[in-house]
C-alpha cells in the first residue's frame, strides 16, 4: 500500500471531528468536469457561391488586435483573373500611415509544401452546443509575411512562384528522374524500353518505332476508307479475292505486337503443356498444329495469332461481371491498345465494344483455321450460345452451315453483309 494512502488514513484517525477536506488533485479533476461541454459536431460543406474562411498567421509576431484603432487595419483579398478557385492573395494594412503590407498567397513560398491533411475551422457556439466545422479557402494557411510597399508591390509574384511551368523537354527529363528514383521496377523497366525503341541513333530500335507507326497510320487509314466502325468489325476489304485479304491480318496485329507474342510459341518450343486453366478451350484443342508445322515462321506466326486471341478473350473476361481473368498477364502494350480501341474506361465494357471484341476473336478463329471452323469450343469460351454466336458470324460475312448435327463457318469472298430489316410502321 502506497504511502499516500497511508498518510490520508493517518490524517483522519487524528482529526475525527474535523470533515475531511478533498486533495488538491480530486479538486482539479473535479474543475476539469466541470468545464466540459457535451457539443454536437457539424461539418458544413463549402458553397461554390460564396468565399471560403481564410486563415492566416503572422510569422514576424504582428498582432492586429493590438491595435489602437482596430477598425483601422484593412484585409484585402485578391483573386487571379483565370484562376479564381486556386489562386489567392491577402493583404494585410495596419493603418493608413503604415508603410508595411503584411502579404500571403495560396501558390508561393509555404503554400507550395505538399498538402498531407486537410484544414478546416471551428466554430463552438456554447449557447446551443455546437461546434462548426467548415473548410478554409484553398486548404491553405496564408503565411502573412512583410512586405515594404513600393519596394515589394503586393501584386508582384515572387520569381519561385508555381506559375513558372517547365518546358515539355525538361517535364520528361524530370518525370523520368522520379520514375527512376521512386518508381517499381516493373515501371522502370517498361520505361527503358520506350526509351529505346525512341532513340534515333540505335536503326533496330528506330526501325521497330516506324513499324509501330506504319501500322498505326496503316490502321487509320483503314478505319477512314473502308469504314468498318460503322459494321463494328476489324478492317476489312469487301472487294478482296481471298479470304486472307477479306480481314487482312497485318490490320489486326501490328507489326510491333508479334514480338510481345511469344508466350505460346516458348512453351510449344519447350515441350511444355498448355494448361487448360490458363487458355482457352479453343487454342488448347489446336495447339497440337504447331508440331505439325515444319516452317518456323509460320509455326511462329500461329502460336502469336492463339496468344492474341487468349488476350482478347480474358481482356473480355477481365471486364465481365465475375472478373475471371484477374490474374492474366497482358503485355503492357497490347493491354494500353485494348483499353483504347475497347474504351476500357470502367469495370464493364458496352454492348458495342464487347461485340466489337468479339468480332475480333472470331475473325482470327477463321484465320487460325484456314477459314473454316467450328463454333463448339469458342462459344465456351466467349459463353455465348451457338444461336447468339451464329449471328455475330454472320454480321462478318460468313456462312453457317450444319452437317451431321456440326456446324461449320467458313468466309466466302466477296464478302457479303447481312442486310438490316427495318420494321415498317403503320399509318
Amino acid at each position: 500500500m502506497n504511502s499516500d494512502t497511508e498518510e490520508t488514513r493517518s490524517q483522519m484517525t487524528v482529526t475525527k471531528s474535523k470533515p475531511s477536506t478533498p486533495s488538491r488533485k480530486h479538486m482539479k479533476r473535479k474543475r476539469v468536469a466541470a468545464d466540459q461541454i457535451q457539443a454536437t459536431i457539424r461539418v458544413i460543406p463549402g458553397n461554390p457561391e460564396r468565399i471560403l474562411p481564410l486563415v492566416g498567421y503572422f510569422p514576424s509576431g504582428f498582432n492586429p488586435t493590438r491595435n489602437p484603432d482596430p477598425d483601422s487595419t484593412k484585409v484585402g483579398v485578391f483573386t487571379h483573373k483565370e484562376r479564381r478557385g486556386t489562386r489567392l492573395q491577402v493583404v494585410v494594412t495596419p493603418n493608413k500611415e503604415s508603410k508595411v503590407d503584411f502579404v500571403g498567397t495560396s501558390y508561393a513560398g509555404e503554400a507550395q509544401a505538399g498538402e498531407l491533411c486537410t484544414y478546416g475551422l471551428g466554430i463552438l457556439d456554447k449557447a446551443t452546443q455546437t461546434l462548426k466545422i467548415v473548410p478554409i479557402a484553398s486548404n491553405k494557411i496564408f503565411r502573412l509575411e512583410p512586405k515594404i510597399q513600393g519596394l515589394d508591390p503586393a501584386g508582384k509574384e515572387p520569381a519561385s512562384s508555381a506559375i513558372g511551368e517547365l518546358s515539355a523537354h525538361d517535364k520528361a527529363e524530370k518525370r523520368i528522374d522520379l520514375l527512376n528514383r521512386y518508381g517499381t521496377k516493373k515501371s522502370i523497366r517498361q520505361n527503358k524500353k520506350m526509351r529505346t525503341l525512341k532513340q534515333e541513333d540505335d536503326p533496330d530500335s528506330q526501325n521497330d518505332l516506324d513499324a509501330i507507326k506504319q501500322g498505326m497510320t496503316d490502321r487509320e487509314d483503314t478505319e477512314v476508307s473502308e469504314g468498318h466502325k460503322d459494321r463494328n468489325t476489324p478492317p476489312f476489304n469487301a472487294s478482296a479475292a481471298t479470304p486472307h485479304e477479306a480481314y487482312p491480318l497485318d490490320k489486326i496485329i501490328t507489326t510491333g505486337e508479334w514480338k510481345f507474342l511469344q508466350d505460346i510459341y516458348k512453351l510449344s518450343e519447350g515441350g511444355a503443356e498448355i494448361s487448360r486453366d490458363s487458355f482457352p478451350e479453343f487454342v488448347c484443342n489446336r495447339v497440337h498444329k504447331l508440331q505439325l508445322i515444319e516452317d518456323a515462321d509460320k509455326r511462329n506466326k500461329l502460336s502469336c495469332i492463339f496468344s492474341y486471341i487468349t488476350h482478347l478473350i480474358k481482356f473480355k473476361d477481365l471486364h465481365s461481371m465475375d472478373g475471371l481473368a484477374a490474374g492474366h498477364r497482358f503485355p503492357s502494350m497490347i493491354k494500353d491498345k485494348f483499353s483504347t480501341m475497347f474504351d476500357a474506361v470502367s469495370k464493364r465494357l458496352s454492348t458495342e465494344k464487347t461485340n466489337l471484341l468479339i468480332s475480333y476473336v472470331l475473325v482470327l478463329t477463321l484465320i487460325a483455321d484456314e477459314f473454316q471452323t467450328s463454333m463448339t469450343d469458342i462459344a465456351k469460351d466467349l459463353k455465348m450460345t451457338h444461336a447468339t454466336l451464329r449471328t455475330h458470324y454472320e454480321t462478318l460475312g460468313c456462312k453457317v452451315s450444319k452437317k451431321n448435327d456440326v456446324s461449320t463457318v467458313t468466309l466466302p469472298v466477296p464478302l457479303q453483309f447481312p442486310t438490316v430489316r427495318r420494321k415498317r410502321r403503320n399509318n
